[in-house]
């Protein structure tokens, strides 16, 4: 892809993969360029969603960004805090995080998951105003909706490696899939 072809897809939107009823939806900061450009979130090959995804048990196995319309076949789906598009997430305002976090609790309120999973607890802290927060089961909750805040899967994360993530999203897996509403059980 072109940089010219990157950049004509800054602020695009990039249509959520959702359905009623989902065990776990999962909340990106926002698309980067790549994925705007192409359709698929979480596409930049840097990025570890879909490894570490894979490799929590989430999905018998690997699927690329172009397979995410399966997702809701496994229960899950993917969402934004933030629709448009950019190069970095830097370049997002604070109210725009608070604002995608007044749209994301009304999207939540319709599909009623079993948990929100935002990836990226930095995210999590400015959309929802709880500077606190730490990665792991939240207090705060979306009607019966639980939240789990994740490290965010991004390359250039290097505070985490893809196995001690996909070692969180099995917390949230088997939390997803007990009937721990505290969403602790080992």
């Amino acid at each position: 892809m072109t940089p010219e072809e990157l950049n004509a897809a800054r602020d695009r939107v990039l249509p959520d993969v959702v359905a009623g009823g989902l065990r776990v939806l999962f909340c990106g900061i926002n698309p980067g360029l790549l994925s705007a450009a192409t359709g698929h979130h979480f596409a930049r090959p840097g990025n570890r969603f879909w490894p570490v995804l894979h490799l929590s048990g989430f999905t018998p196995r690997l699927l690329s960004p172009a397979e995410q319309e399966e997702l809701p076949s496994y229960g899950l789906g993917i969402t934004n805090v933030v629709a448009r598009a950019t190069a970095r997430a830097d370049e997002l305002s604070a109210e725009e995080f608070r604002e995608g976090g007044r749209i994301l609790t009304a999207k939540v309120e319709l599909l009623r998951p079993q948990w929100l999973a935002v990836v990226g607890v930095t995210a999590y802290r400015t959309a929802f105003g709880e500077r606190k927060a730490r990665i792991g089961p939240q207090d705060r909750t979306i009607g019966a909706t639980r939240i789990w805040a994740l490290p965010n899967p991004s390359g250039l994360n290097a505070g985490w490696t893809a196995a001690a993530m996909a070692e969180e999203y099995a917390r949230l897996r088997a939390a997803a899939e007990s009937d721990d509403p505290a969403g602790v059980d080992p």
